[in-house]
């Protein structure tokens, strides 16, 4: 019985594939709404709106607005659930690999370790201790200080060691020349992050779409606010974040908008301070772990 139910479904998969490859294109649309248990409003990708049907195969709970769907040419049945689309800039945030660091490997800053997976680990691997105290997870974390001190590495390091979805963005690559484009793409980076949670966004150079607002300007800063306002509309807008924390990372915290740094946004500031004596010696330590040595050094 096991053989003919696999068999069964090998026909099925063969004949489906026999008639994807004899079968003409099919249109891309949107589902609108659902009327009943049967039939949807869509919109083509030309414009039109049409109460149409649906495949007996496809879940039709999974059909909720907003959908991309495959659509037949002739009858416009809804024929396959399609993937979100996305910009692949977004795309390859997610995909870009951090690397493996280690906390050992990120010396003299045992504290700021400390202080990060409060705010970034803590919520996303136990977040019934937040539930059961009756308080709100943290959303962010800005990380500050001079250059060169281990901000990105520090994200780098969260990233490798936690199990989740791991998104690198620099804020100046954001910034289009359209307007409305670098609003859209704040858009689908936070989508596709709620979409892939558990899901942490590094966001470097912060400053470059963080600064201070204006009223005077050219062009250029009023699309760049438009970007920034979006960013803060997702931060707390209607949409809860869950399991999607966000780590900014700036050198120059003394130009980025109040807006940004209020708490419910960026609920901890972390320094990455220049190393001390000690912090240095153990920065040496890591560094020289893999070199031979002769004597004592």
């Amino acid at each position: 019985r096991e053989e003919v139910k696999k068999q069964s479904g090998r026909y099925e998969k063969t004949e489906d594939d026999l008639k994807a490859l004899q079968g003409v294109g099919q249109l891309i649309g949107e589902v609108l709404k659902q009327l009943d248990s049967e039939k949807f409003i869509v919109k083509t990708s030309s414009g039109p709106r049409y109460m149409v049907g649906s495949k007996p195969k496809i879940d039709k709970a999974s059909l909720t607005a907003g959908t991309r769907v495959a659509l037949d040419m002739t009858t416009l049945t809804v024929m396959r659930k399609l993937q979100r689309e996305v910009d692949p800039l977004v795309f390859n945030m997610l995909h870009e690999d951090p690397g493996s660091v280690q906390y050992g490997e990120v010396g003299g800053l045992s504290e700021q370790i400390r202080q990060m997976r409060e705010v970034i680990e803590l919520p996303l691997t136990n977040p019934e201790l937040f539930k059961r105290v009756g308080i709100k997870t943290p959303k962010g974390v800005l990380l500050y200080g001079p250059p060169g001190t281990g901000k990105t590495l520090l994200a780098r390091a969260m990233a490798s060691n936690m199990n989740c979805n791991f998104m690198k963005v620099v804020a100046s690559a954001i910034v289009d020349k359209y307007i409305g484009e670098s609003a859209r793409v704040i858009r689908e980076m936070f989508a596709y992050a709620r979409d892939h949670e558990p899901c942490i966004i590094f966001m470097d150079e912060i400053d470059a779409i963080g600064g201070r607002r204006f009223s005077q300007g050219t062009s250029a800063d009023r699309e760049i606010q438009r970007t920034l306002m979006e960013l803060l509309n997702q931060l707390d807008g209607f949409d809860e974040l869950g399991a999607v924390k966000i780590i900014m990372a700036t050198n120059r915290p003394d130009v980025l908008d109040p807006a940004l740094m209020r708490p419910g946004r960026l609920d901890r500031k972390i320094e990455i301070p220049l190393p001390n004596e000690t912090a240095r010696v153990d920065i040496l330590k890591i560094h020289s772990s893999k070199i031979a040595k002769q004597g004592d050094i």
